[in-house]
């Protein structure tokens, strides 16, 4: 599936060439802890893999998946976003500390505070991976007065995941972590897929 230019940050390694011949699509939620044992493992140990042997051939895509009965996926997301907006380059970094801290953003743990102040602290998370969290806050925040006729305002993120969850829901994406291969569906690859595993299957598929 196509990846706008806008979005460009969600590809992990770009390549020297403009134009890879191979594509894997890892669709993951960050309040998922099989989407986390995945991310950790193609973030630290699969990357170095892609980059000294396959870096024109393959190109790794984040697809963030929400799943709605993890009422605090929608906020992680919408985190996430903001970071690709206003530094892609921190992206990838900020998503490594949204699953190394995901466990904060669990049920138990976002219950008893206002969805903004879930915000707040996903602003503040955003810092450590060297984001402006008070830019971060502003595009997060949900006011507290309707505009005009509509109590339904949104932030400043919300078009953006409007997009992306379109585009999820074209290939019929539903549980995380599913990952796509040139356009299919890879059953194949699981979230316990080990470093051995996947240079086994990179040097199976990725011709």
């Amino acid at each position: 599936m196509a990846l706008a230019p806008k979005y460009a940050a969600l590809k992990l390694s770009a390549g020297s060439a403009t134009q890879t011949v191979h594509t894997l699509e890892l669709f993951l939620d960050y309040v998922c802890p099989y989407s986390k044992k995945m991310f950790n493992t193609v973030y630290t140990s699969v990357n170095p893999l892609i980059k000294a042997s396959y870096q024109d051939k393959l190109a790794v895509i984040f697809r963030p998946q929400i799943q709605p009965w993890h009422p605090s996926s929608t906020l992680t997301h919408e985190a996430a976003i903001a970071v690709l907006n206003l530094s892609p380059d921190k992206f990838w970094e900020f998503s490594k500390k949204l699953f190394d801290h995901q466990i904060d953003y669990f049920d138990v743990n976002v219950v008893n505070e206002t969805r903004n102040q879930t915000y707040k602290r996903l602003a503040d998370l955003a810092a450590e991976a060297g984001v402006d969290s008070a830019a971060v806050y502003k595009l997060l925040e949900i006011p507290d007065k309707p505009k005009g006729d509509s109590y339904n305002v949104g932030n400043g993120v919300t078009n953006d995941l409007k997009k992306l969850v379109k585009q999820n829901r074209l290939v019929g994406i539903h549980v995380t972590p599913t990952v796509i291969f040139d356009g299919l569906v890879e059953p194949s690859i699981e979230s316990s897929f080990s470093v051995q595993q996947w240079d086994e299957w990179l040097k199976k598929n990725i011709v």
